[in-house]
C-alpha cells in the first residue's frame, strides 16, 4: 500500500501531470493517483532531487520550523547541531556567528556536527584496521543508507555499522546535557527520517527554513560581530565531510590497504553499487548528492554554486588553529546496525506483465519503445508499476498519442460535415473526405498545401482579418455548384482556423423547387380566378335579363288571376 511521505507536502493544484518528477527519480518513488504525484514512502530515499527538478515548484519539504519555535519557547534547554556545509550557505568563515544568531532565537548552545564526525572517522579507522572488510561503504548519507537497505541488500555486509555524524553527535550532547532536546541544521532532507527514527533528535530544520526563521525574526549575520573574528576556530579535519572526498581528507592516516574512492549522486552510486562484489579493497566515500552536502536539496544557493562552496569548506576545513577540537565519545554508543528493508511491491507473473502492456498496443517486444516518457526506464518496469497501483494504463505518452490521433482521424472522417483545419499562413493542416467533396479539390493529399490553391478562401481571409468568427448560412461552391452552410471558428492561442461545412445544396435545390411548383400553382390561380370571374359575370348578365322577363310575365299572370272589386263590378 502506497503511503504519501510525512517529509515532502504536495501542491496538488500545481501538479501539471509532466512525469518529470518521476522521470528524474532515481528509485521511482512516485506515483500517480487522480493525476497527481505522490511520494510512495516505503521506496523514497528522501534523495530530494524531485523537489529541485519540478518545474511548477509543486513539491516542498515539510517545515518543522512551528515544531523547533514551540521548543524554544519552552522551559527545555534546546541544543542546535550545525551541519560544517554552513559555511558555503551562509557565506561564513567563523562559526561564532552563527552560534550568536542561535542564541538570538533562544538556543542554549550550538556546536557543529563536525565534532560527531571526527568520532565516526575514528571509528571507521578501527573497522579498516582489523582487515575484515573486503570494501567499506561509509555510513554518513542516511540518504545512501536507505538506498542500499532497501535495493543493494547485498551491499550490506560492506556498510560501515557506524552511527552517522549526526547521530553520533547528538548521542554525545545527550551525554553532555542528558535532559536537552536536540535539533539538527543541516541541507539535507533524509536527515529528517534519520532524526526521527534515531529516537534522540527532536526535530530536524534544513538551512532554507532557518534562513526563514532568521528573516522572520529579523537577525541578520551581517550585522552579528564574532568574538574574535574566527580566531578560536578548532582544527578538526572532519569539517571536511560537507565536500567530495570530505570523508577521505578527515582521516589523520588513512588505514593501508584500500583505495580510497568518493562517489558522488545517485545514479553512480547505482553503478558502483551493483557490481560492489566485483570490486576488492575500495574505500568507497559515497555520497547521494552531487558534489557531496553542498550540494544538498535544501542549501541555500550562491553565486559560484558548488564549485564556490568547495572552496569555502576547504579554506574553511583547513584554517590553522592552535587547538584541536575536542570529541568526548567515551561511553557514547556509535554502532549503527542498518537492517535489510523490504517493500511490499508484488512481483508479478509475466503473463500479468503481458496482459498490462497489451492493453498499449504492444503485443510483442518490437512493440516496446522503452522511450522513458512516462517515467520509466522500459514498458516493463510502467507494467510493473500499473500492477502495483503506482502508475495508469494512460502515463503511456505514444499510446495515448496514437490512441487520440486515430480517435481524431476516425471524428474527422466520419463527420457529416466538411472540415478543414488551416494555420494563420494558410496551410492546409488537416481535411477531411466530405470537405474535399463540398469543395471540390481534386489532388490526392493536400496537407500542407497553400489553401489558395486548393478552393476559395474569402471568408477565412475576413475572419482572420477581422479577428472574429464567421457563421454564413448559405455560400454557393464555384467550382461544384455546392451550397454550404460555413462556420470558422478561431483557435488564437493555437494560431489556427478551422471550417466546418455542411452541404446544404439538397435543402437549397428542394427549396428552389418548391419555390418554383409554389410560384406555378400562384400563377395558376391566378387564372383560375379571372376564368371564373369572367364565368360569374357571364352568369350574372345572363340571370340578369331572365329575371327581368319572368318579372313581367308574372306580374301579367297576377293581373290575370287577381278578383275584380265591387267597383269595377259596377262599372
Amino acid at each position: 500500500m502506497a503511503v504519501s511521505s510525512p517529509y515532502l507536502d504536495f501542491k496538488d493544484a500545481k501538479c501539471k501531470d509532466c512525469f518529470k518528477c518521476l522521470r528524474e527519480c532515481p528509485v521511482k518513488a512516485i506515483r500517480y493517483e487522480n493525476h497527481q504525484a505522490k511520494i510512495i514512502e516505503q521506496k523514497c530515499i528522501l534523495c530530494g532531487h524531485c523537489t529541485l527538478v519540478c518545474p511548477q515548484n509543486a513539491k516542498q519539504v515539510h517545515s518543522e520550523a512551528d515544531d523547533v519555535l514551540k521548543l524554544l519557547a519552552g522551559k527545555d534547554k534546546v541544543i542546535a547541531s550545525v551541519a560544517p556545509s554552513f559555511v558555503s550557505s551562509f557565506g561564513l568563515q567563523d562559526f561564532g556567528i552563527m552560534q550568536i544568531a542561535l542564541g538570538k532565537l533562544g538556543f542554549a548552545y550550538a556546536e557543529e556536527t563536525s565534532v560527531g564526525a571526527k568520532v565516526v572517522t575514528e571509528e571507521y579507522a578501527k573497522l579498516l584496521a582489523t582487515g575484515e572488510y573486503r570494501n567499506f561503504i561509509t555510513s554518513a548519507c542516511p540518504a545512501v543508507n536507505h538506498m542500499i537497505q532497501l535495493y543493494y541488500p547485498k551491499a550490506l555486509k560492506y556498510l560501515a555499522p557506524v552511527a552517522s555524524p549526526m547521530v553520533a553527535h547528538a548521542r554525545m550532547l545527550k551525554k553532555k546535557f542528558p535532559d536537552c532536546k536536540i535539533v539538527f541544521i543541516g541541507p539535507c532532507i533524509a536527515k529528517k527520517r534519520e532524526g526521527k527514527e534515531s529516537g534522540i533528535i527532536d526535530a530536524v530544520l534544513t538551512f532554507d527554513e532557518l534562513n526563514r526563521i532568521f528573516e522572520q525574526k529579523n537577525i541578520d549575520l551581517g550585522q552579528i560581530a564574532s568574538f574574535g573574528d574566527g580566531k578560536n576556530t578548532k582544527a578538526n579535519r572532519a569539517k571536511f565531510y560537507p565536500i567530495s572526498r570530505g570523508i577521505i581528507k578527515s582521516f589523520e592516516a588513512m588505514p593501508a590497504g584500500y583505495e580510497y574512492v568518493a562517489v558522488d549522486g545517485v545514479k553512480r552510486c547505482f553503478e558502483v553499487l551493483e557490481d560492489i562484489d566485483e570490486f576488492d579493497g575500495l574505500f568507497l566515500e559515497l555520497n547521494c548528492c552531487e558534489h557531496a552536502c553542498v550540494g544538498g536539496p535544501c542549501r541555500i544557493e550562491k553565486k559560484g554554486g558548488s564549485l564556490k562552496a568547495n572552496e569555502e569548506v576547504r579554506k574553511y576545513a583547513s584554517r590553522e588553529a592552535a587547538q584541536s577540537v575536542e570529541a568526548d565519545a567515551d561511553g557514547v554508543i556509535l554502532t549503527e546496525l542498518h537492517p535489510r528493508i523490504k517493500t511490499e511491491d508484488r512481483i508479478p507473473s509475466e503473463r500479468d506483465i503481458r496482459a498490462i502492456l497489451a492493453k498499449t498496443g504492444k503485443n510483442s517486444p518490437e512493440d516496446e519503445l522503452n522511450c522513458g516518457a512516462c517515467g520509466y526506464s522500459t514498458c516493463r518496469d510502467k507494467a510493473i508499476a500499473v500492477l502495483n497501483g503506482y502508475a495508469d494504463i494512460e502515463m503511456c505518452l505514444p499510446y495515448m498519442r496514437s490512441r487520440a490521433e486515430s480517435m481524431s482521424y476516425e471524428i474527422l472522417q466520419n463527420s457529416p460535415n466538411g472540415i478543414v483545419l488551416l494555420d494563420n499562413d494558410f496551410r492546409i493542416l488537416d481535411i477531411n473526405t466530405k470537405a474535399i467533396k463540398i469543395l471540390g479539390i481534386t489532388e490526392h493529399d493536400v496537407k500542407g498545401a497553400n489553401a489558395f490553391d486548393c478552393f476559395e478562401c474569402d471568408d477565412f481571409i475576413a475572419a482572420l482579418a477581422k479577428d472574429t468568427n464567421v457563421s454564413k448560412k448559405k455560400v454557393f461552391v464555384n467550382r461544384t455548384k455546392k451550397y454550404m452552410e460555413l462556420s470558422i471558428v478561431l483557435l488564437r492561442e493555437h494560431k489556427v482556423m478551422f471550417g466546418v461545412m455542411k452541404d446544404i445544396t439538397d435543402s437549397v435545390e428542394y427549396d428552389d423547387k418548391l419555390n418554383a411548383i409554389k410560384m406555378e400553382t400562384l400563377a395558376t390561380t391566378d387564372e383560375v380566378i379571372k376564368k371564373q370571374m369572367r364565368v360569374a359575370q357571364e352568369i350574372a348578365s345572363l340571370l340578369g335579363e331572365t329575371t327581368a322577363e319572368t318579372k313581367v310575365a308574372l306580374l301579367k299572370l297576377k293581373e290575370t288571376l287577381q278578383p275584380r272589386s265591387s267597383k269595377e263590378d259596377d262599372d
